[in-house]
């Protein structure tokens, strides 16, 4: 009776897991495992007579392909510049809603206005804004007397990423800026009032107390965001489609105009597998890493 209470008691919180482990393994597991199968076919749909099992021959494929390395260049700059972005924005902002004024509560419902806006609406959006003839941003600009004329930002190889970037770095700050901000009114703020004590001015106490106690949260965050923005392909195929040419081309967009215009695959297969292990995977496991040695360190 004892040990058939107990071996309940023991499956008990596999039972409340198992909805969740069900429903991930249907839309995450095997998708993943499909995908890294099919990365081993030559699968072109329209032609079905030629898929055949060609092992690592896509890999080879991709490290000879041009548009591959552009991709993955761009997509490097695009996970950097855009997680950056969002720290130092978030970090700020959260640094500022933390202060007492008597219209904090609005001010922090506000700030959740471009996280919760749909991709797709911030996209038109900011083409709108980014706009060669009508832009609000050349006529700003033009005003001011920074420009001489309007400019194309989203038509200019130069410009077209770091335009997307700054878009995408909008709708994502929020995030940050609301688990930066929990992280602050969790640190206990008998600390600082020791520190002022000691005699330690602010800059003293944000490097020595809240920049250490937030560390766990911001490897977190960025964790997070990382493999959120590693994936995002639907702002820069709005705004640009990846171009002008190749300039804002990604690996999660090449991946899936190669699968969804060119019906091929086993190709596409391929360069999401290589998103997922060289950026994604390898990310994911250096702040593991960090967040276990922060802990040790407790």
């Amino acid at each position: 009776m004892i040990r058939a209470l107990r071996r309940k008691t023991d499956l008990y919180p596999y039972s409340l897991l198992l909805p969740a482990l069900t429903v991930t393994t249907f839309i995450i597991f095997i998708p993943l495992v499909y995908t890294f199968g099919l990365s081993f076919f030559n699968y072109v749909i329209w032609k079905p007579h030629e898929i055949k099992f060609v092992f690592l021959g896509n890999y080879k494929k991709a490290l000879e392909d041009e548009v591959f390395w552009i991709s993955f260049r761009n997509t490097l700059i695009w996970i950097a510049g855009v997680i950056s972005l969002q720290l130092v924005l978030g970090f700020i902002t959260a640094l500022l809603l933390n202060r007492q004024f008597f219209w904090r509560s609005l001010a922090r419902s506000l700030i959740l206005i471009p996280w919760v806006t749909p991709s797709v609406i911030t996209a038109l959006m900011w083409r709108w804004l980014y706009d060669g003839n009508s832009g609000l941003i050349n006529d700003i600009l033009v005003r001011l007397g920074i420009l001489d004329r309007y400019f194309p930002w989203l038509a200019n190889g130069s410009t077209a990423l770091p335009a997307i970037m700054f878009a995408l770095m909008w709708q994502g700050f929020p995030f940050f800026t609301v688990m930066i901000l929990a992280g602050l009114q969790a640190i206990p703020t008998e600390l600082y009032e020791v520190a002022k004590v000691d005699g330690a001015n602010p800059m003293q106490m944000f490097f020595h107390i809240t920049l250490p106690m937030l560390m766990p949260i911001l490897l977190t965050t960025i964790l997070l965001r990382t493999i959120w923005v590693a994936n995002s392909l639907d702002i820069i195929f709005i705004m640009t489609g990846g171009g002008p040419g190749y300039a804002s081309h990604t690996l999660p967009l090449y991946s899936y105009i190669r699968a969804y215009k060119g019906l091929d695959f086993g190709y596409a297969s391929t360069i999401a597998v290589y998103l997922t292990l060289l950026l994604v995977m390898i990310v994911t496991m250096y702040v593991i890493r960090i967040l276990k040695t922060e802990e040790r360190f407790r």
